[in-house]
């Protein structure tokens, strides 16, 4: 009954930007944060970047100072603008999302479709 789901993923030339976003609707009561995850070709699952519904944001080393997440708690929406892109960063891209169905449940995971990115000259 909840829906994640992503958009904005495609190809891109090393040095080029790509925005993603990504919106949780259905029956969510409350989010806690939201992030995105990827997974590349024969690499294993990592965590990118994610941000609380207070504004408190985390990346990992690897998009420092490249990626920006970012959200609209209005609109249960969750970005990732990623510039300066790197071969490296060929992934699908999933959002993930930490929120309570109601005020009396605890806090569940939720998972999106993925996104692809593909980042190639």
């Amino acid at each position: 009954q909840v829906q994640v789901v992503e958009s904005g993923g495609g190809l891109v030339q090393p040095g080029g930007s790509l925005r993603l976003s990504c919106a949780a609707s259905g029956s969510i009561f409350r989010i806690n944060a939201m992030g995105w995850h990827r997974q590349g070709p024969g690499k294993q699952r990592e965590l990118v970047a994610t941000i609380t519904s207070g504004g408190r944001t985390n990346y990992a080393d690897s998009v420092k100072g490249r990626f920006t997440i970012s959200m609209d708690n209005a609109k249960n929406t969750v970005y990732l603008q990623m510039n300066s892109l790197k071969p490296e960063d060929t992934a699908v891209y999933y959002c993930t999302v930490d929120g309570v169905l109601s005020v009396s449940s605890h806090s569940q995971g939720y998972w999106g479709q993925g996104t692809q990115v593909t980042v190639s000259s």
